[in-house]
């Protein structure tokens, strides 16, 4: 199996001619974030990845985790893993310096994320949890909680988890049973079940500090009557010490079909008279305090995909590469490395084209958050949080999407050697699996981009992205190199399909609902297929620029992103027209027919 080597140079690219590092690091608290930080960061990230995480990926799969007397004990090499992933400085890479964070625009965070995940998804689920949490107590916990939990957490002295899910409460969490009664200290006592909690039980730290939703006993039913609650695997004492262990306990972890080293947890909150925990916020404004962690954990599991799609597009490379089989379709010559025939190059290309528009799209709306945090005028601060929440659901649904795709794709170009566990190339498959499922399933996403983020506005912001894509069209159009100009005519096509789309959706969100909820999925695939193309747009106009200069780095790296965009173009964005015609079709086929067509 091939090692992992962090694509930095392609990251870089991303940063400084689609992102704009450039302005990013001219925000204010950012003037740090240059680009001479950014090339250090990165190498050292590429090394720490390359060296420390990626050599445990296959032990952690194969070892995996295991509930004990004492509870969850980690794959060997963990614990020494995480001190050192905590001592580099990486956990905190983007929180406030305040609390001992490096305070970094997301802009570098969002890379230094994907190598981890690339490296080793199990061990990066870890901090990408934490990361939430932090962001959540940022948002809502009083000073005092602050100054008790939030340094640890950032240094990553001790982690963080989020328990929403319940035996019977899955996507539905107006169904929460769970609840929190008032003592008269100003603390409550939890009771219930979560399950599917990530690294909610572990040995790499001596402290978790959980985030349950739970509901208090005169709340409202439903989603209004779920409030937030801090809940210690052990309780702090006044002087910042470890004090009794809370009542908060592992009882089971999950069997999964991939990401086996990070324990999947079934925790019992009260079965021995209640956990200790603290309310964040108001009271019953739960959900609302969740969806900070939730929000930053979408962007970070479509980022998985991305990150996935990477690693097996590497090794399956790396192997086509060297395996020989049959004759040169062109020359004849036989016995030739299988990166020779067509539909081999074929799937390469697709497998690394699409990793390449995704990872645009994702790095894009990090920079969109940076600028909505960091940014000087309010309008343009809510015009930049918008996109950034228009894209999200494009990043999770879309990339994850992709991850599975061309990880299935990465195991195609093995062969019958892709279907044997000791390659590896099928762990990426079943590790890329769960991300269309967790943070929300891609109909979730599907549906939150539709109900949410199109309809809040009626468009308004979609109106935005369509006329951002407008202009690389023109810029496409206008170039004078022919192949710029194919692309620009390929995305010129697609674009109006899925305006018309969109469209279509927004005047049938009240009278064709069930319609427009059949649609979902495929009006996701479309934008996220047009996205892609219009970054990978920007990427050629940029690539062709530097070559038009003198002295301007790797000739061929630039004269391959554009064919690579070229590529996407004539493959990719083909398939939006019939996306539109799938999205415009609704369920007309099957309306007025119940579940009886399935008798």
């Amino acid at each position: 199996m091939s090692d992992y080597k962090a694509p930095v140079k392609d990251m870089r690219f991303v940063m400084d001619e689609i992102v704009g590092l450039a302005e990013i690091s001219s925000l204010p608290g950012f003037e740090e974030a240059t680009p001479d930080m950014a090339d250090a960061i990165l190498e050292e990230a590429a090394r720490f990845t390359g060296e420390v995480l990626a050599p445990l990926n296959r032990l952690g799969d194969t070892e995996g985790c295991k509930l004990e007397a004492n509870g969850v004990v980690t794959p060997a090499g963990w614990k020494e893993a995480y001190k050192a992933f905590c001592d580099g400085g990486w956990n905190g890479l983007g929180s406030p310096a305040a609390f001992g964070g490096q305070g970094l625009p997301e802009t570098f965070g969002i890379a230094v994320k994907e190598m981890a995940a690339s490296a080793n998804l199990s061990f990066s689920l870890c901090s990408m949890l934490t990361g939430g949490a932090v962001a959540a107590l940022l948002t809502c916990a009083s000073d005092e909680l602050k100054a008790v939990y939030l340094e640890k957490m950032i240094t990553g002295a001790w982690t963080g988890t989020m328990n929403l899910t319940e035996p019977n409460a899955g996507s539905d969490l107006a169904l929460i049973r769970s609840r929190a009664e008032p003592q008269a200290d100003g603390s409550y006592r939890v009771f219930g079940q979560k399950i599917f909690i990530t690294y909610g039980d572990h040995d790499m730290t001596d402290n978790i500090v959980h985030l349950v939703l739970a509901r208090l006993p005169d709340a409202p039913a439903g989603v209004r009557g779920i409030s937030l609650f801090l809940v210690p695997k052990f309780l702090v004492n006044a002087d910042g010490s470890l004090g009794a262990r809370n009542d908060a306990h592992c009882v089971s972890i999950e069997h999964k079909l991939g990401i086996h080293a990070s324990p999947t947890c079934v925790l019992a909150f009260g079965d021995n008279g209640g956990a200790v925990g603290y309310l964040l916020g108001e009271a019953n404004r739960g959900l609302e305090y969740m969806f900070i962690m939730m929000n930053e954990a979408r962007l970070g599991v479509g980022l998985q995909g991305i990150a996935l799609a990477e690693r097996a597009y590497q090794q399956a490379l790396a192997y086509a590469r060297e395996r020989k089989q049959g004759r040169d379709a062109v020359t004849g010559e036989a016995l030739v490395t299988i990166d020779r025939h067509p539909d081999v190059r074929r799937m390469l290309m697709l497998m690394k084209s699409r990793v390449e528009a995704c990872r645009a799209v994702a790095y894009y709306t990090a920079g969109l958050l940076d600028r909505a945090h960091a940014g000087a005028d309010a309008g343009q601060k809510q015009r930049d949080l918008f996109l950034a929440e228009f894209m999200i659901p494009i990043v999770k649904g879309g990339s994850t999407e992709m991850g599975i795709d061309v990880t299935s794709l990465g195991i195609q170009v093995h062969g019958g050697m892709g279907f044997i566990e000791e390659t590896g190339a099928a762990q990426h498959w079943r590790d890329a699996r769960i991300t269309t499922i967790y943070e929300g399933t891609t109909c979730i996403q599907a549906n939150d981009l539709i109900l949410r983020k199109l309809a809040r506005d009626q468009g308004a912001t979609a109106q935005v992205v369509f006329g951002e894509v407008a202009a690389t069209v023109r810029a496409l159009s206008e170039s004078e190199r022919p192949e710029l100009q194919a692309m620009g005519q390929r995305l010129g096509t697609a674009l109006p399909a899925w305006i018309e789309s969109t469209e279509w959706l927004l005047a049938n969100a009240k009278s064709g609902i069930s319609g427009v909820l059949t649609a979902a999925v495929p009006y996701l695939h479309m934008a996220t297929s047009v996205c892609g193309a219009w970054m990978m747009g920007k990427a050629a106009l940029a690539a062709a620029a530097r070559l038009q200069e003198q002295g301007q780095g790797d000739v061929q790296f630039y004269r391959n992103k554009i064919a690579t965009a070229g590529f996407y173009a004539d493959q990719i964005l083909p398939q939006v027209e019939a996306w539109a015609a799938t999205v415009m079709a609704g369920d007309a086929a099957i309306e007025g027919i119940g579940t009886e067509l399935f008798d």
